[in-house]
């Protein structure tokens, strides 16, 4: 897993010194954890933007006043207007600590009921997990190359050795749902399967809201 340096500036806390950072173009973020005392800083806007655009999970170094700290990125905040990071919290990790944090959801290969003609839908691309330092993950990869017309993915498909997933094991990840009008199939077994499995397709399109929270 790649880890991110930030080379931080310590600030005092409080909404005046905030605003002051955001004017100078730089994010108001604080660092905490268990037995840390809270140390607010602050980084550039564009130091931020590897870890908040971007497709993996990241662990972080945060150097301040020439003391280094093992963390991850817990939580951040954007202005609805001008998109522009205006807050970071992030989480000191300690050894034998099992922390909270997000991963994405990456989908691999091209399933075979897409191949005939359906749609793949995807209903959570980041989930929560819980685990120690040494086992946090910069995604999950689900393959859905195998994946036919009507069937579905759920979280209880997920591998998880070494860390506890945070979500409804009944919530649908991915399912390939039946097109109105299925004009082109490989063989006989695909159509059958296809016919046979739709009411499981549209039980996953169903529950989609309740996924993506």
């Amino acid at each position: 897993m790649e880890v991110i340096t930030l080379e931080a500036k310590a600030r005092e806390a409080g909404k005046s010194q905030a605003r002051a950072a955001r004017k100078a173009e730089e994010v108001p973020c604080v660092l905490y954890g268990h037995g840390e005392e809270p140390r607010a800083f602050q980084v550039p806007e564009l130091a931020m933007r590897d870890l908040i655009y971007t497709d993996k999970f990241h662990r972080v170094n945060v150097v301040i006043d020439g003391a280094t700290y093992d963390c991850v990125l817990k939580d951040y905040q954007m202005d609805p207007v001008s998109d522009r990071i205006i807050h970071a919290d992030f989480i000191v990790l300690h050894p034998g600590e099992k922390v909270k944090i997000k991963v994405p959801v990456h989908f691999e290969g091209t399933a075979r009921g897409v191949r005939n003609g359906g749609i793949q839908q995807e209903f959570i691309h980041k989930i929560a997990i819980k685990c120690l330092p040494e086992n946090i993950l910069e995604s999950f990869t689900v393959d859905v190359t195998n994946l036919r017309i009507g069937q579905r993915i759920l979280v209880r498909d997920m591998e998880n050795e070494g860390l506890q997933i945070l979500a409804n094991p009944d919530s649908p990840l991915v399912s390939i749902r039946r097109p109105r009008q299925l004009i082109v199939l490989d063989d006989e077994e695909d159509e059958e399967e296809g016919g046979e499995a739709a009411s499981g397709a549209e039980a996953a399109d169903e529950s989609a809201d309740e996924a993506a929270e």
